[in-house]
């Protein structure tokens, strides 16, 4: 293979590397941001992976706001439910379910 062809195949594979990185950093984002607004950390690390490719950065941000003293699942997504955005609450609501039911681990 020409020089040429790696240096573009590789120029093409890096930001699929580096996408995966983002999404590895938002996910332990996402579960502290759980974590700091009470709820465990299994809890936390499930709902992260559920609901970090279906949310904004902003709209991420906008949990991180709810820290708090430990928490129940429900406590939490009534918090969020008064944060006012009808797409966090409802991503959040199903992360929830499926979190603290066992059908998502």
């Amino acid at each position: 293979m020409r020089p040429a062809a790696v240096l573009l195949l590789a120029a093409a594979a890096l930001p699929l590397g580096l996408a995966g990185c983002v999404e590895k950093i938002a996910e332990h984002k996402v579960r502290a941001a759980l974590v700091d607004a009470g709820l465990s950390p299994s809890i936390s690390d499930c709902m992260a992976r559920q609901m970090v490719d279906r949310l904004t950065i902003s709209q991420l941000r906008k949990l991180q706001a709810l820290q708090g003293e430990k928490r129940s699942v429900m406590d939490y997504v009534a918090a969020v439910r008064r944060v006012g955005d009808p797409e966090v609450f409802e991503v959040t609501a199903a992360a929830a379910a499926v979190c603290a039911t066992g059908l998502a681990r």
